[in-house]
């Protein structure tokens, strides 16, 4: 599997997204089964934790808008199968959850990053989201972004974006 951005300095923005199968709530989630279909990776550092509740919340709140603009939405940490049936039973989320346990989607998208926690320097999940367009392209990506508003700023971004496609 490739990397989504060409090296860490330049953005992927504009090409096509190499497709891949990944374990996920409800069954395997394979990119190209979804042509057709503009699809929302927001990838999260850990279930159960507040920010990662907050911006889980967002999206189910938003998610019927996603919809009717033509749009799924996956959240994608590193936690278990298990972990991600629990965390989406509690929330009541309408969207699916892939388990990278082993990172590979992370890597490529690169979203693995060292960041200070409590002092401690640790490798973990920069909390960053990408837009996929109907046809595979990569239209748009936030990085380092915020758990709160990420959503709202996502859906208007998806409603222009596919409108104008």
């Amino acid at each position: 599997m490739t990397d989504v951005s060409k090296d860490t300095n330049q953005s992927a923005v504009g090409l096509p997204v190499p497709d891949f199968t990944v374990a996920c709530t409800g069954g395997d989630f394979t990119l190209f089964a979804h042509r057709g279909q503009a699809v929302v990776l927001y990838f999260y550092p850990k279930d159960n934790t507040p920010g990662c509740t907050t911006q889980a919340q967002q999206f189910r709140d938003l998610y019927a808008e996603f919809i009717k603009a033509g749009c799924i939405v996956l959240g994608v940490s590193r936690d278990s199968l298990k972990s991600h049936e629990n965390f989406k039973q509690k929330l009541g989320l309408p969207f699916e959850l892939i388990a990278d346990t082993e990172g590979t989607l992370c890597r490529m998208f690169d979203v693995i990053k060292n960041k200070m926690m409590y002092g401690k320097q640790v490798v973990g999940i920069e909390r960053s989201t990408f837009l996929i367009d109907r046809g595979g392209i990569l239209r748009h990506e936030w990085r380092k972004t915020k758990a709160d508003g990420n959503a709202a700023t996502v859906i208007d971004i998806v409603r222009d974006t596919l409108m104008t496609l």
